[in-house]
Protein backbone atom coordinates (compact mmCIF):
# COMPACT_ATOMS: atom_id res chain seq x y z
CA UNK A 1 0.00 0.00 0.00
CA UNK A 2 1.49 3.07 -1.03
CA UNK A 3 1.74 5.75 1.40
CA UNK A 4 -0.90 9.03 1.34
CA UNK A 5 0.67 12.15 -0.71
CA UNK A 6 1.63 15.09 2.07
CA UNK A 7 -0.75 17.36 2.44
CA UNK A 8 0.71 21.29 1.89
CA UNK A 9 2.90 22.46 4.84
CA UNK A 10 3.41 18.76 6.09
CA UNK A 11 6.83 17.15 5.74
CA UNK A 12 7.65 14.53 2.83
CA UNK A 13 8.91 12.34 6.01
CA UNK A 14 5.86 12.80 7.64
CA UNK A 15 5.22 8.69 7.03
CA UNK A 16 8.49 7.89 8.87
CA UNK A 17 8.21 5.94 12.10
CA UNK A 18 10.42 6.71 15.25
CA UNK A 19 12.18 3.62 16.00
CA UNK A 20 14.18 2.63 19.16
CA UNK A 21 17.45 3.79 20.06
CA UNK A 22 20.11 0.78 19.23
CA UNK A 23 20.41 -0.32 22.62
CA UNK A 24 24.03 -0.31 23.64
CA UNK A 25 23.76 3.01 22.67
CA UNK A 26 20.69 3.72 24.86
CA UNK A 27 22.69 2.19 27.90
CA UNK A 28 25.01 4.69 27.13
CA UNK A 29 22.52 7.75 26.98
CA UNK A 30 20.83 6.19 30.42
CA UNK A 31 24.43 5.99 32.10
CA UNK A 32 25.64 9.54 31.66
CA UNK A 33 22.41 10.81 32.77
CA UNK A 34 22.44 8.60 35.78
CA UNK A 35 23.22 10.97 38.90
CA UNK A 36 24.24 8.17 41.26
CA UNK A 37 28.07 8.32 42.36
CA UNK A 38 27.98 4.33 42.39
CA UNK A 39 27.38 4.11 38.85
CA UNK A 40 29.23 1.26 36.96
CA UNK A 41 29.29 0.63 32.80
CA UNK A 42 29.91 -2.55 31.94
CA UNK A 43 28.28 -1.58 28.77
CA UNK A 44 29.97 -1.14 25.37
CA UNK A 45 33.35 -2.98 24.30
CA UNK A 46 35.99 -0.51 25.29
CA UNK A 47 39.29 -0.66 27.45
CA UNK A 48 38.87 1.75 30.62
CA UNK A 49 41.83 2.45 33.58
CA UNK A 50 41.01 0.82 36.32
CA UNK A 51 39.02 4.03 37.74
CA UNK A 52 36.77 3.61 34.40
CA UNK A 53 38.26 6.41 32.37
CA UNK A 54 39.12 6.46 28.63
CA UNK A 55 42.50 4.51 28.21
CA UNK A 56 45.41 5.66 25.53
CA UNK A 57 48.42 3.59 24.97
CA UNK A 58 51.45 5.78 26.02
CA UNK A 59 53.04 4.76 22.14
CA UNK A 60 50.34 6.58 20.40
CA UNK A 61 50.22 9.35 22.78
CA UNK A 62 54.05 9.40 21.32
CA UNK A 63 53.47 8.71 18.01
CA UNK A 64 50.89 11.48 17.94
CA UNK A 65 52.95 14.13 18.97
CA UNK A 66 55.60 13.19 16.56
CA UNK A 67 53.01 13.10 13.39
CA UNK A 68 51.79 16.75 14.72
CA UNK A 69 55.12 18.11 14.79
CA UNK A 70 55.77 16.67 11.37
CA UNK A 71 55.52 18.83 8.91
CA UNK A 72 55.70 17.55 5.99
CA UNK A 73 52.68 15.44 6.72
CA UNK A 74 49.55 15.67 3.83
CA UNK A 75 46.17 16.39 4.56
CA UNK A 76 45.41 15.12 0.60
CA UNK A 77 42.75 12.46 0.01
CA UNK A 78 44.38 9.11 0.66
CA UNK A 79 43.98 6.85 -2.42
CA UNK A 80 40.83 4.63 -2.37
CA UNK A 81 42.13 1.49 -1.04
CA UNK A 82 44.26 3.72 1.90
CA UNK A 83 47.68 4.36 2.93
CA UNK A 84 49.56 1.52 1.09
CA UNK A 85 52.19 0.87 4.19
CA UNK A 86 49.37 0.27 6.95
CA UNK A 87 48.04 -1.98 4.24
CA UNK A 88 50.88 -3.91 3.76
CA UNK A 89 51.72 -3.81 7.68
CA UNK A 90 48.48 -4.87 8.42
CA UNK A 91 48.76 -7.74 6.67
CA UNK A 92 51.60 -9.43 8.36
CA UNK A 93 50.32 -8.63 11.74
CA UNK A 94 47.17 -10.61 11.20
CA UNK A 95 48.57 -13.51 8.85
CA UNK A 96 52.36 -13.48 9.86
CA UNK A 97 55.66 -12.14 8.39
CA UNK A 98 56.55 -15.49 6.82
CA UNK A 99 52.82 -15.95 5.54
CA UNK A 100 52.96 -17.58 2.01
CA UNK A 101 49.88 -15.37 0.85
CA UNK A 102 51.78 -12.42 1.50
CA UNK A 103 54.95 -14.11 -0.33
CA UNK A 104 53.14 -15.25 -3.29
CA UNK A 105 51.09 -11.49 -3.32
CA UNK A 106 48.22 -13.64 -3.20
CA UNK A 107 46.53 -11.07 -0.70
CA UNK A 108 45.14 -7.62 -0.81
CA UNK A 109 44.71 -5.44 1.59
CA UNK A 110 42.54 -2.43 1.93
CA UNK A 111 41.79 0.32 5.01
CA UNK A 112 38.59 0.68 5.50
CA UNK A 113 36.51 2.35 8.13
CA UNK A 114 37.91 -0.17 11.24
CA UNK A 115 36.22 -3.24 11.86
CA UNK A 116 33.00 -2.29 11.22
CA UNK A 117 33.46 -0.78 7.72
CA UNK A 118 35.84 -3.81 6.88
CA UNK A 119 32.62 -6.59 7.47
CA UNK A 120 30.41 -4.12 6.03
CA UNK A 121 32.87 -4.01 2.47
CA UNK A 122 33.49 -7.71 2.81
CA UNK A 123 30.02 -8.37 2.96
CA UNK A 124 29.38 -6.40 -0.18
CA UNK A 125 31.92 -7.67 -1.80
CA UNK A 126 30.49 -11.17 -1.61
CA UNK A 127 27.65 -10.34 -2.01
CA UNK A 128 28.73 -9.26 -5.29
CA UNK A 129 31.14 -11.39 -6.77
CA UNK A 130 30.69 -14.34 -5.06
CA UNK A 131 28.77 -16.67 -6.74
CA UNK A 132 28.01 -20.14 -4.37
CA UNK A 133 25.98 -19.47 -1.68
CA UNK A 134 24.52 -15.73 -0.30
CA UNK A 135 23.89 -17.50 3.18
CA UNK A 136 26.22 -16.51 6.12
CA UNK A 137 26.45 -18.43 8.83
CA UNK A 138 26.89 -16.93 12.20
CA UNK A 139 27.70 -18.26 15.91
CA UNK A 140 24.86 -17.98 18.11
CA UNK A 141 25.42 -15.69 20.18
CA UNK A 142 27.25 -13.39 18.26
CA UNK A 143 28.32 -9.66 18.16
CA UNK A 144 24.80 -7.48 17.60
CA UNK A 145 25.85 -5.84 14.82
CA UNK A 146 27.20 -8.63 12.59
CA UNK A 147 23.09 -9.74 11.12
CA UNK A 148 22.64 -5.95 10.48
CA UNK A 149 26.23 -5.75 8.90
CA UNK A 150 25.81 -8.89 6.23
CA UNK A 151 21.58 -8.38 5.85
CA UNK A 152 22.23 -4.86 4.33
CA UNK A 153 24.48 -6.10 1.84
CA UNK A 154 21.67 -8.66 0.75
CA UNK A 155 23.00 -11.66 2.52
CA UNK A 156 21.03 -14.47 4.39
CA UNK A 157 21.40 -15.24 7.61
CA UNK A 158 21.48 -18.69 9.49
CA UNK A 159 23.34 -19.36 12.75
CA UNK A 160 25.76 -22.35 13.76
CA UNK A 161 25.69 -23.42 17.70
CA UNK A 162 28.23 -22.09 19.65
CA UNK A 163 27.48 -20.98 23.21
CA UNK A 164 26.66 -23.78 25.68
CA UNK A 165 24.86 -22.05 28.43
CA UNK A 166 24.92 -25.14 30.62
CA UNK A 167 28.68 -25.46 30.55
CA UNK A 168 29.40 -21.14 29.89
CA UNK A 169 31.53 -22.88 27.77
CA UNK A 170 31.78 -23.77 23.87
CA UNK A 171 28.91 -26.11 22.28
CA UNK A 172 31.79 -27.69 19.86
CA UNK A 173 29.65 -30.73 18.56
CA UNK A 174 26.67 -28.57 18.06
CA UNK A 175 29.26 -26.50 15.98
CA UNK A 176 30.85 -29.24 13.89
CA UNK A 177 27.43 -30.85 13.26
CA UNK A 178 25.65 -27.33 12.30
CA UNK A 179 28.48 -26.76 9.69
CA UNK A 180 28.57 -29.90 8.35
CA UNK A 181 24.59 -29.81 7.44
CA UNK A 182 25.69 -26.35 5.80
CA UNK A 183 25.23 -26.17 2.04
CA UNK A 184 28.80 -26.28 0.28
CA UNK A 185 29.79 -22.78 -0.79
CA UNK A 186 28.20 -20.92 2.57
CA UNK A 187 29.74 -18.19 3.89
CA UNK A 188 31.02 -19.11 7.55
CA UNK A 189 31.31 -16.28 10.06
CA UNK A 190 34.20 -17.04 12.19
CA UNK A 191 35.99 -14.48 15.40
CA UNK A 192 39.36 -15.51 15.50
CA UNK A 193 40.15 -14.78 19.23
CA UNK A 194 38.06 -12.96 22.46
CA UNK A 195 34.78 -14.44 21.10
CA UNK A 196 31.92 -11.36 21.64
CA UNK A 197 29.57 -11.30 23.35
CA UNK A 198 30.84 -14.94 25.22
CA UNK A 199 34.33 -14.75 25.77
CA UNK A 200 34.75 -18.44 24.89
CA UNK A 201 37.35 -19.54 22.00
CA UNK A 202 37.93 -22.82 20.44
CA UNK A 203 41.18 -24.48 21.12
CA UNK A 204 43.80 -24.69 18.67
CA UNK A 205 43.47 -28.05 17.97
CA UNK A 206 39.40 -27.26 17.51
CA UNK A 207 40.05 -25.07 15.19
CA UNK A 208 42.34 -27.30 13.06
CA UNK A 209 38.99 -29.49 13.12
CA UNK A 210 36.79 -26.27 11.91
CA UNK A 211 39.20 -25.84 9.47
CA UNK A 212 39.34 -29.22 8.10
CA UNK A 213 35.54 -29.44 8.16
CA UNK A 214 34.95 -25.84 6.60
CA UNK A 215 38.11 -26.49 3.35
CA UNK A 216 36.19 -30.57 3.30
CA UNK A 217 32.51 -28.89 3.23
CA UNK A 218 33.62 -26.12 0.75
CA UNK A 219 32.68 -23.61 2.80
CA UNK A 220 33.92 -20.43 3.19
CA UNK A 221 35.98 -18.53 5.85
CA UNK A 222 35.20 -15.37 6.62
CA UNK A 223 37.07 -14.18 10.08
CA UNK A 224 36.21 -10.96 12.24
CA UNK A 225 39.50 -9.96 14.50
CA UNK A 226 39.32 -7.11 17.06
CA UNK A 227 41.18 -7.91 19.50
CA UNK A 228 44.67 -9.65 18.57
CA UNK A 229 46.95 -10.21 22.03
CA UNK A 230 44.07 -9.46 24.62
CA UNK A 231 43.65 -13.35 25.15
CA UNK A 232 46.94 -14.33 25.31
CA UNK A 233 49.07 -11.44 25.66
CA UNK A 234 51.21 -12.21 22.50
CA UNK A 235 50.17 -10.76 19.21
CA UNK A 236 50.93 -13.79 16.87
CA UNK A 237 49.48 -16.61 18.94
CA UNK A 238 46.37 -14.98 18.77
CA UNK A 239 46.44 -14.94 15.08
CA UNK A 240 46.86 -18.66 14.81
CA UNK A 241 43.51 -19.68 14.07
CA UNK A 242 43.53 -17.50 11.02
CA UNK A 243 47.18 -18.66 9.98
CA UNK A 244 45.97 -22.43 10.07
CA UNK A 245 43.48 -21.04 7.04
CA UNK A 246 46.14 -19.34 5.09
CA UNK A 247 48.98 -21.81 5.20
CA UNK A 248 46.75 -24.27 3.67
CA UNK A 249 46.38 -22.40 0.35
CA UNK A 250 42.59 -21.96 0.39
CA UNK A 251 40.88 -18.46 0.57
CA UNK A 252 39.21 -16.18 3.04
CA UNK A 253 38.66 -12.96 3.97
CA UNK A 254 40.00 -11.06 7.29
CA UNK A 255 38.57 -7.84 8.76
CA UNK A 256 40.83 -5.85 11.43
CA UNK A 257 40.20 -3.53 13.67
CA UNK A 258 42.62 -1.52 15.78
CA UNK A 259 40.17 0.40 17.47
CA UNK A 260 41.11 -1.98 20.89
CA UNK A 261 44.50 -3.24 20.71
CA UNK A 262 45.42 0.29 19.71
CA UNK A 263 42.94 2.56 21.38
CA UNK A 264 41.98 4.34 18.22
CA UNK A 265 38.31 3.83 18.56
CA UNK A 266 36.99 7.37 17.03
CA UNK A 267 39.64 6.96 14.65
CA UNK A 268 38.20 4.68 12.92
CA UNK A 269 41.02 2.09 11.77
CA UNK A 270 40.87 -0.87 9.94
CA UNK A 271 41.52 -3.16 7.52
CA UNK A 272 40.19 -5.92 5.08
CA UNK A 273 42.01 -8.43 3.84
CA UNK A 274 41.19 -11.26 0.87
CA UNK A 275 43.21 -14.11 0.53
CA UNK A 276 43.03 -15.59 -2.98
CA UNK A 277 44.46 -18.40 -4.93
CA UNK A 278 46.89 -16.32 -7.12
CA UNK A 279 48.64 -13.01 -7.12
CA UNK A 280 46.51 -12.41 -10.55
CA UNK A 281 43.21 -13.14 -8.81
CA UNK A 282 44.19 -10.73 -6.26
CA UNK A 283 45.18 -8.32 -8.25
CA UNK A 284 41.27 -8.59 -9.74
CA UNK A 285 39.36 -8.76 -6.39
CA UNK A 286 41.42 -5.16 -5.72
CA UNK A 287 40.28 -3.40 -8.58
CA UNK A 288 36.82 -4.64 -7.53
CA UNK A 289 37.12 -3.22 -4.39
CA UNK A 290 37.55 -0.02 -5.40
CA UNK A 291 35.21 0.16 -7.13
CA UNK A 292 32.99 -0.74 -3.94
CA UNK A 293 34.55 1.79 -1.78
CA UNK A 294 34.31 4.46 -4.44
CA UNK A 295 30.50 5.29 -4.36
CA UNK A 296 30.38 4.81 -0.77
CA UNK A 297 32.77 6.79 1.35
CA UNK A 298 35.62 7.51 -1.63
CA UNK A 299 38.73 7.21 0.38
CA UNK A 300 39.46 6.46 4.63
CA UNK A 301 40.89 9.06 6.87
CA UNK A 302 44.36 9.66 7.59
CA UNK A 303 45.27 10.52 10.61
CA UNK A 304 44.33 7.31 12.54
CA UNK A 305 45.40 4.77 10.03
CA UNK A 306 49.56 6.75 10.15
CA UNK A 307 49.73 6.49 14.07
CA UNK A 308 48.67 2.34 13.47
CA UNK A 309 51.42 1.99 10.50
CA UNK A 310 54.19 4.04 12.25
CA UNK A 311 53.83 2.07 15.34
CA UNK A 312 53.23 -1.12 12.83
CA UNK A 313 56.74 -0.41 11.06
CA UNK A 314 59.39 0.59 13.86
CA UNK A 315 60.80 -2.18 15.28
CA UNK A 316 60.77 -0.49 19.05
CA UNK A 317 57.50 1.50 19.10
CA UNK A 318 56.29 -2.36 17.94
CA UNK A 319 58.05 -3.50 20.88
CA UNK A 320 56.58 -0.93 23.05
CA UNK A 321 53.33 -1.40 21.87
CA UNK A 322 53.56 -5.61 22.38
CA UNK A 323 54.28 -4.96 25.86
CA UNK A 324 51.63 -2.58 26.29
CA UNK A 325 49.39 -5.03 24.86
CA UNK A 326 50.56 -7.61 27.33
CA UNK A 327 49.89 -5.28 30.41
CA UNK A 328 46.11 -4.54 29.03
CA UNK A 329 45.80 -8.35 28.89
CA UNK A 330 47.41 -9.31 32.00
CA UNK A 331 45.14 -6.79 34.15
CA UNK A 332 42.09 -8.55 32.23
CA UNK A 333 43.35 -11.96 33.52
CA UNK A 334 43.71 -10.24 36.77
CA UNK A 335 40.27 -8.98 36.97
CA UNK A 336 38.97 -11.83 35.90
CA UNK A 337 40.08 -14.01 39.08
CA UNK A 338 39.32 -10.94 41.53
CA UNK A 339 35.61 -11.47 40.41
CA UNK A 340 35.72 -15.22 40.73
CA UNK A 341 37.51 -14.80 44.10
CA UNK A 342 34.91 -11.95 45.49
CA UNK A 343 32.05 -14.12 44.36
CA UNK A 344 33.46 -17.21 46.14
CA UNK A 345 34.32 -15.27 49.00
CA UNK A 346 30.84 -13.94 49.33
CA UNK A 347 29.48 -18.05 49.02
CA UNK A 348 27.48 -16.95 45.49
CA UNK A 349 25.39 -19.80 44.73
CA UNK A 350 26.00 -21.29 40.97
CA UNK A 351 29.88 -22.32 39.72
CA UNK A 352 31.50 -19.25 38.16
CA UNK A 353 34.82 -20.79 36.89
CA UNK A 354 33.74 -19.71 33.57
CA UNK A 355 34.82 -15.82 34.55
CA UNK A 356 38.50 -16.92 34.55
CA UNK A 357 37.98 -19.53 32.16
CA UNK A 358 37.04 -16.72 29.06
CA UNK A 359 39.17 -14.40 27.68
CA UNK A 360 39.40 -11.33 25.85
CA UNK A 361 37.47 -8.39 27.35
CA UNK A 362 34.01 -10.08 27.76
CA UNK A 363 32.37 -12.54 29.68
CA UNK A 364 29.09 -13.90 29.19
CA UNK A 365 28.26 -14.13 33.25
CA UNK A 366 25.07 -16.28 33.18
CA UNK A 367 22.67 -13.78 34.44
CA UNK A 368 19.17 -13.12 33.12
CA UNK A 369 17.33 -10.39 31.86
CA UNK A 370 15.57 -10.30 35.25
CA UNK A 371 19.09 -10.51 37.37
CA UNK A 372 20.29 -7.59 34.71
CA UNK A 373 17.52 -5.50 35.42
CA UNK A 374 17.60 -5.81 39.29
CA UNK A 375 21.16 -4.99 39.30
CA UNK A 376 20.38 -1.78 37.22
CA UNK A 377 17.83 -0.30 39.34
CA UNK A 378 19.29 -1.20 42.56
CA UNK A 379 23.05 -0.79 42.04
CA UNK A 380 23.15 1.34 39.03
CA UNK A 381 24.95 -1.20 37.22
CA UNK A 382 24.89 -1.06 33.38
CA UNK A 383 25.17 -4.29 31.19
CA UNK A 384 24.00 -5.91 28.02
CA UNK A 385 20.38 -8.02 29.24
CA UNK A 386 22.13 -10.98 27.61
CA UNK A 387 24.32 -10.47 30.94
CA UNK A 388 27.62 -9.50 29.11
CA UNK A 389 30.12 -7.93 31.18
CA UNK A 390 32.48 -5.75 29.78
CA UNK A 391 35.61 -6.64 32.12
CA UNK A 392 37.74 -3.90 31.09
CA UNK A 393 35.37 -1.63 32.91
CA UNK A 394 36.33 -3.15 36.44
CA UNK A 395 38.87 -2.54 38.69
CA UNK A 396 39.93 -3.43 42.38
CA UNK A 397 37.54 -0.91 44.02
CA UNK A 398 34.76 -1.55 41.78
CA UNK A 399 34.91 -5.54 41.82
CA UNK A 400 33.07 -5.66 44.96
CA UNK A 401 30.20 -3.76 44.04
CA UNK A 402 29.66 -5.80 41.17
CA UNK A 403 29.97 -9.25 42.91
CA UNK A 404 27.55 -7.26 45.99
CA UNK A 405 25.36 -6.73 43.17
CA UNK A 406 25.63 -10.39 41.41
CA UNK A 407 25.29 -11.88 45.01
CA UNK A 408 22.12 -9.94 45.52
CA UNK A 409 20.68 -10.86 41.95
CA UNK A 410 21.32 -14.50 42.61
CA UNK A 411 20.25 -15.05 46.08
CA UNK A 412 17.25 -13.04 46.10
CA UNK A 413 15.73 -15.37 43.12
CA UNK A 414 15.57 -12.69 40.04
Amino acid sequence: MESPEPQDGDSVFAHIPHVPEVPIYAMMVAFSKDPSPLKLNLGIGVYRTEDGQPFQLNVVRRVERLLVDDMSTSKEYLPITGIAEFNRLSAKLILGADSPAIKENRVTTVQCLSGSGSLRIGAEFLANHYHHQHTVYMSQPTYTAHPVFFSAAGLAIKTYRYYDPGTCGLDFQGMLEDLLSAPSGAIVLLQACAHNPTGVDPTLPQWEQIRQLIRAKGLFPFFDTAYQGLVSGNLDEDAQAIRLFVTDGGECLVAQSYSKIMGLYGERVGALSIVCKTAEVASHVESQLKLLIRPMYSSPPIHGASIAATILKDRDMYEEWSIEVKAMTDRLISTRRQLFDALRDRGTPGDWGHIIRHGGLFTFSGLNSEQVAFMNKEYHIYMPSDGRINMAGLGPKTVPCLADAIHAAVTMGV
